[in-house]
């Protein structure tokens, strides 16, 4: 009788499952098995650590008063903005201390879905900065970690779906950790990885016909034996000897290109 009475349990155990799976999303069915997978776990791990050595950095110099990037030109677009923030006293260490703060709670496993949401509005801010002014120093890694950013988020959505305007959200609950991983390596998601990188590094190489750099020489290496030598020299030196705005500088090279 218990032989019966325990297979029946586990034929409805199976049933429930079956249709839990049948009632999901094609998203939610994808995201329980990426969850399940070695690889996709390692990748956040990576992007946690990764994500959290840089705030921690980056932040620390900020709650100990030293100005960031302090070997950049005070008169660069970018050192300028950094050199007016490193005066504005508390506010620049309570950025310092939210960078920080961040990184720990991405350090811990089960804070990483707040240390995520607490991560990513001051990232994005950092890559549209960067974007605007050129700034070859996080031109790269800032949309890099913006992408790290959502995908720890998206690896958390079990935890996160709760505070999505979602009308019903996912019944599964908190995915557990399984016992065994899949070992199966998603060569697609890694493809993409590689390539998003490279397209990434792509367009800051080739992506915009003038970049300020962070000093006049290596400015006006990306014009020497060119044939805008002149021109790009002086929007060099507008850049690092004058002082003036980048889209000033910019204004003028086109005007004399034309």
């Amino acid at each position: 009788m218990r032989i019966i009475k325990w297979k029946k349990q586990l034929f409805y155990a199976i049933k429930n499952i079956i249709n839990t799976l049948n009632s999901l999303s094609a998203f939610d069915q994808f995201y329980i098995k990426i969850k399940g997978n070695r690889w996709y776990w390692l990748f956040s791990i990576f992007c946690r650590l990764s994500l959290a050595y840089a705030f921690i950095v980056a932040g620390m110099v900020k709650i100990l008063g030293e100005r960031f990037a302090s070997g950049l030109s005070t008169i660069h677009p970018m050192g300028a903005y950094l050199e007016a923030l490193h005066h504005t006293g508390y506010y620049y260490t309570s950025i310092g201390i939210a960078q920080v703060i961040a990184a720990i709670l991405l350090i811990i496993p089960r804070t990483v879905t707040l240390g995520a949401l607490l991560y990513l509005p001051i990232i994005v801010n950092i890559w549209i900065l960067s974007l605007a002014v050129r700034f070859e120093g996080s031109f790269v890694t800032s949309p890099l970690m913006v992408l790290a950013n959502l995908y720890i988020l998206v690896w958390n959505y079990d935890r996160l779906k709760y505070i999505l305007p979602f009308k019903k959200p996912p019944t599964y609950g908190i995915v557990e950790k399984p016992k065994k991983y899949s070992s199966k390596f998603p060569i697609l998601f890694f493809f993409g990885v590689v390539v998003t990188v490279v397209l990434t590094i792509a367009i800051f190489v080739f992506g915009y016909e003038v970049m300020p750099r962070n000093s006049l020489s290596d400015c006006k290496k990306q014009f020497v034996n060119t044939k805008k030598q002149a021109i790009g020299f002086e929007f060099c030196e507008c850049i690092h000897k004058v002082g003036k705005p980048l889209n000033t500088c910019l204004e003028e090279f086109e005007s004399a290109t034309k």
